[in-house]
């Protein structure tokens, strides 16, 4: 069982699907800082994917810093890490582009873009609020 879900949707690799997937688990709260996160067979098993693309995942969440791996324990969520406004820009750059792209393709407006933008933001935060329930239907403790 892996602590996140993945909807596989044509038009882009599974890999980018699984690591977008992760990497939403991990801002949503899902998966908090020393979670163990699944191993390469468990993932590749669980989500019927090649063990070479969940590789390529783990090792993608690893050099971008949000898994370590923990001798003796295995890989584990890791601890936020302290980045400058110029590093969170440039790490968004790619995906803000394909927004904006996909936006003025469908005639959008920028308040349109950031209206839906922050409805997402939204409910992003109320999910990791200390009162929202957890992926158990469980309170998170405060």
């Amino acid at each position: 069982m892996i602590p996140f879900r993945v909807v596989f949707r044509p038009g882009s690799s599974l890999y980018e699907q699984v690591v977008y997937a992760a990497k939403k688990a991990l801002v949503s709260g899902q998966l908090r800082p020393g979670d163990a996160f699944p191993s390469v067979r468990t993932l590749s098993t669980a989500l019927k994917i090649n063990p070479n693309t969940a590789h390529k995942v783990i090792t993608q969440l690893l050099n971008e810093g949000l898994l370590d791996v923990m001798p003796g324990t295995g890989t584990v969520v890791a601890p936020p890490r302290e980045s400058t406004a110029a590093e969170r820009a440039r790490l968004m750059e790619r995906e803000v582009e394909q927004l904006a792209v996909e936006a003025k393709q469908l005639g959008m407006s920028l308040q349109e873009v950031t209206a839906v933008l922050a409805a997402h933001w939204r409910r992003l935060e109320i999910q990791d609020s200390p009162t929202a329930p957890s992926p158990k239907g469980e309170r998170k403790p405060k």
